[in-house]
């Protein structure tokens, strides 16, 4: 029996890789993120080309596995996930979408820095429980590499931001 893959329209691509979470924040998927760089066809293999959030990201296999399961359930049988990391991932990439959905989770989106990390490290950070400026840095390690732990000192809330790259 011959194998047929279905040839998806570039919007039935993307929307498909839409809803694949991030596997270490699934309320945002890897679109979202910008971790999907680009998708184009060679013959009857659909090429994907993910940039990671980090170069020694631990959920590789987890992350391909599931671009492949959720376009292999939309027809395409033959999926090649390309791993770029030149340029490297930046927090430039995620949509605001994403960025409105951690702070729905409460959890600090990345400023907007245009290339410039260090000015915005040095600018305060809202809390994005009750958006008070009011915060203090306690730790410049969170629960991932990508987060860093703020209280806040109006409501007394601590909370992760994730970190501008």
């Amino acid at each position: 029996m011959m194998r047929v893959t279905a040839r998806l329209s570039d919007a039935e691509i993307w929307a498909a890789l839409s809803e694949v979470p991030d596997p270490e924040m699934p309320i945002v998927n890897l679109v979202e993120l910008g971790i999907v760089r680009a998708v184009a066809w060679a013959d009857d293999t659909l090429a994907v080309t993910i940039t990671p959030t980090f170069a020694a990201c631990p959920a590789y296999a987890v992350i391909d596995d599931s671009i492949r399961q959720r376009l292999q359930a939309a027809g395409v049988l033959d999926v090649e996930v390309r791993v770029q990391h030149s340029p490297a991932w930046s927090t430039e990439w995620m949509a605001d979408a994403a960025r409105s959905k951690l702070q729905a989770a409460g959890l600090a989106p990345p400023p907007r820095h245009q290339g410039d990390v260090l000015q915005v490290l040095l600018e305060p950070v809202a809390c994005p429980r009750c958006g008070s400026y009011n915060t203090s840095l306690c730790n410049n390690f969170g629960t991932t590499p990508c987060r860093m732990i703020y209280t806040c000192i109006d409501c007394k809330e601590p909370f992760e931001m994730f970190k501008p790259l």
